[in-house]
């Protein structure tokens, strides 16, 4: 029998969301890290909180799959110790705060946004874009999202494509420098650049830095919107998680460029959420599109029939789509000089 439950799971979704969020928040499961167990009291008397809503929270995070219950005794599910405890490689919690501190308010004027067919998140009156900014803590949350979520997709990419017969990355908007920091660890023989604003490349130096990785990443700075070129020298142009940010001219302009930069033989990638042919899913691209409506002015998630069109219309041959499971991308398009 059809019944509407289904659709009492999209109504209350918020619910999941803003509990993980303040489980996050209150750090939880950095509290519960290496197999550690708190009861209700233990839980409400380390986190402030009364013993009624030390309940629920645990309760409701049981039941989200991050806890695990023993008796009386909660601990961390396989899930939450390797993703949600701070301090761990691929810790997650920066993209979990971005989206609660960052978009969760704007996203509740939606309905403005599909009318005006502008962003929430930021002014396109007095900025070029939501990366011209100087406030320290927009750009502090906002990179730190992205380095969570870019960390394991970065794995997750190493491992779907082979890219060792290839000595020098350029990573186009590298951001935070989790892919060039990812791949060189899965890659002994490869370099990398990260190409991004003066202010992005101070925060991806400090990350290369930490993870002891300045002999073999640099950073450059540049605006690849407005500069003609891409720095020169590299055998792979990868754009990760960058080209929905933008509309279909600037993403062409974009591979023309990196068509330009590469010598024969040499590849581009674009790393993405990317939708079927037919543009009705899967849900992890189609709602990432949305909320490109909500922070950009003309981005979107696009097809790889897309991008494969776009690249063999840049000149790029050899061009085809490989899928993988990962928070930031579901596939990459690749294509070659020749």
């Amino acid at each position: 029998m059809l019944t509407p439950t289904p659709l009492m799971g999209l109504v209350t979704g918020f619910w999941s969301f803003k509990t993980f969020a303040a489980a996050v928040e209150l750090d939880l499961f950095t509290r519960l890290r290496d197999g550690r167990t708190l009861t209700v009291a233990q839980a409400g008397s380390e986190l402030g909180l009364p013993e009624r809503p030390a309940d629920l929270l645990l309760a409701a995070c049981a039941s989200l799959g991050l806890l695990e219950k023993d008796g009386d005794d909660y601990r961390n599910s396989a899930l939450a110790e390797e993703f949600l405890v701070r301090g761990k490689p691929y810790y997650f919690g920066g993209q979990v705060a971005y989206c609660d501190q960052r978009t969760y308010l704007p996203w509740h004027r939606i309905g403005e946004a599909l009318r005006s067919d502008k962003p929430l998140t930021w002014d396109p009156s007095t900025q070029e874009s939501m990366f011209d900014t100087a406030d320290p803590q927009m750009l502090e949350s906002f990179w730190g999202a992205m380095y969570s979520t870019s960390i394991f997709t970065a794995r997750a990419l190493a491992g779907a494509i082979d890219l060792s017969p290839y000595g020098k990355l350029l990573d186009v908007g590298g951001g935070s420098g989790a892919y060039p920091i990812e791949l060189c660890r899965a890659l002994p023989s490869l370099r990398a650049t990260v190409f991004d604003l003066p202010h992005v490349c101070t925060i991806a130096q400090t990350n290369i830095e930490r993870a002891q990785l300045s002999d073999r990443i640099t950073t450059r700075a540049g605006n690849f919107l407005t500069d003609t070129t891409l720095p020169g020298g590299h055998d792979v142009v990868l754009f990760s998680m960058i080209l929905h940010d933008w509309d279909e001219a600037t993403n062409r302009a974009l591979l023309a460029k990196a068509y330009e930069a590469l010598e024969p033989g040499g590849r581009v990638v674009v790393s993405e959420l990317l939708l079927n042919a037919e543009r009705t899913g899967p849900a992890p691209a189609a709602l990432m599109g949305m909320n490109m409506l909500v922070e950009t002015e003309g981005g979107r998630n696009y097809s790889d029939a897309e991008y494969e069109q776009w690249m063999s219309g840049a000149g790029f041959t050899d061009v085809r789509t490989v899928r993988f499971d990962a928070p930031g991308a579901n596939g990459v398009v690749i294509g070659t000089k020749p």
